[in-house]
């Protein structure tokens, strides 16, 4: 294979950037950088030169041997002064050198997939710990990346293979007549597999909710405060704000991190009887998205108003409190938002509770055909004079789609999608 090189760091100044080199001639081109190669594992602070000699940069080298590197081949990092000039200095350098090449996107963690250090869903997982933007999301990409998929796969890869060992030594035993364990040895891990996917698949939603995020709704009649509010909860102007009634006409987004959780706050349109043409479709768009958040907040304008609440989840509370004297919230003095926060954090968490796994749309439609087989084969085992090939034929289909899974068959096409939508030196 070609050895690739690319920056690990991110385009721009830094305080340290990172160059890495993978590949057969990832030692030459240390030692042609830097002299020599240092001890694996252990970082060295040396000067690297160009092909003429000159210094480029004084920096710390770090060596991987074949087999223990992130890719499973020859690696080296230079970790460089983190600027512009001295990067693309060091990366012409290194491009002149016979056998080096510019690494595609992702090409880092192709390697190491092929060279079997990480398997499909643990690339899928660094790929998800690189997008993380909250707390939650780092901490579900993170379990994947260490295997938490691969471990579930392997307890059911091993049960469906005990039953496939025995329905097949029944096969070969046709003859005989069979003890009745026999069909409780085929069926209970088939069983025991078909409800551990159930159980992932049920908690389907709440880890899509972690992984893509939450949309929280602010509803209420007009001049309620929902759009000081969000203006409050954002740390900026995000919404126009005024006395007039009806100032907010369409639906207003603003992305944020609530208790580790990703979040879409929408402000709506205040909810009136108008003759606006425009305002009375702002008000449908937004009762439209309120209607298909996870949560909605609603604020009363004064507080005899009566609430409009979809969900027992839903938070009711006195808007602009601050014009009333009465409990409540004010986006002006910022009065009970801590505790509105904390309330749409337990909230959203309690939604997440029971959560699976798994978090793609790929994993779920392989675990729902994996369920199917194996709820064909337990419908043949049950019978009084089952077919046995019928069962074996089954618990192959489940196992093939399981290894699909992780990324052992079938998969060229979703690695290249995957692949793709990785940064370059990744």
């Amino acid at each position: 294979m070609d050895t690739i090189v690319a920056q690990a760091s991110a385009r721009g100044r830094a305080g340290v950037s990172v160059v890495r080199v993978s590949g057969p001639a990832a030692w030459h081109v240390c030692e042609t950088l830097a002299g020599a190669v240092p001890a694996p594992r252990t970082a060295s602070l040396r000067w690297l030169r160009d092909e003429g000699g000159n210094r480029l940069d004084q920096a710390l080298v770090l060596a991987f041997r074949e087999g223990h590197s992130f890719t499973g081949e020859q690696l080296v990092e230079f970790h460089l002064h983190g600027s512009i000039a001295v990067v693309g200095a060091v990366l012409r350098t290194i491009l002149k050198i016979d056998g080096v090449r510019p690494a595609e996107a992702g090409e880092f963690t192709r390697r190491a997939f092929d060279a079997g250090r990480i398997d499909l869903t643990e690339v899928e997982g660094l790929g998800d710990l690189l997008e993380a933007e909250t707390e939650a999301q780092r901490k579900h990409a993170l379990k994947i990346l260490e295997g938490s998929l691969s471990r579930i796969v392997e307890t059911w890869r091993a049960d469906l293979l005990e039953a496939l060992a025995m329905c097949e030594a029944a096969i070969d035993f046709a003859d005989e007549d069979l003890p009745p364990e026999t069909w409780q040895l085929v069926r209970e891990p088939q069983e025991r597999v078909t409800a551990g996917i159930r159980k992932e698949v049920a908690g389907r939603s709440a880890a899509e909710l972690i992984r893509d995020g939450f949309e929280v709704a602010l509803i209420g009649p007009v001049n309620a405060g929902k759009s000081t509010l969000l203006n409050a909860i954002a740390g900026r102007e995000a919404a126009i704000t005024s006395e007039t009634a009806g100032t907010t006409r369409d639906v207003i987004e603003v992305r944020m991190d609530i208790g580790g959780l990703a979040v879409t706050l929408i402000d709506t349109a205040g909810l009136r009887s108008t003759g606006d043409a425009v305002e009375k479709l702002g008000i449908e768009r937004g009762q439209s998205r309120a209607r298909g958040a996870d949560l909605r907040v609603f604020l009363k304008a004064r507080p005899e108003d009566a609430p409009i609440v979809t969900d027992p989840d839903d938070i009711v509370l006195l808007g602009r409190c601050d014009l009333w004297s009465q409990p409540g919230i004010s986006g002006k003095t910022g009065e009970g938002i801590e505790a509105l926060l904390a309330s749409i954090r337990n909230r959203l968490e309690g939604k997440v509770n029971g959560g699976s796994t798994f978090s793609r749309e790929r994993h779920f439609a392989r675990l729902a055909q994996a369920a199917g087989h194996l709820e064909n084969a337990c419908d043949e085992v049950i019978k009084d004079d089952p077919q046995l090939e019928i069962v074996a034929e089954e618990l192959r289909h489940a196992l093939f789609l399981l290894d699909e899974l992780v990324g052992r068959v079938g998969v060229e096409e979703v690695l290249g999608r995957i692949f793709s939508s990785f940064c370059i030196g990744k």
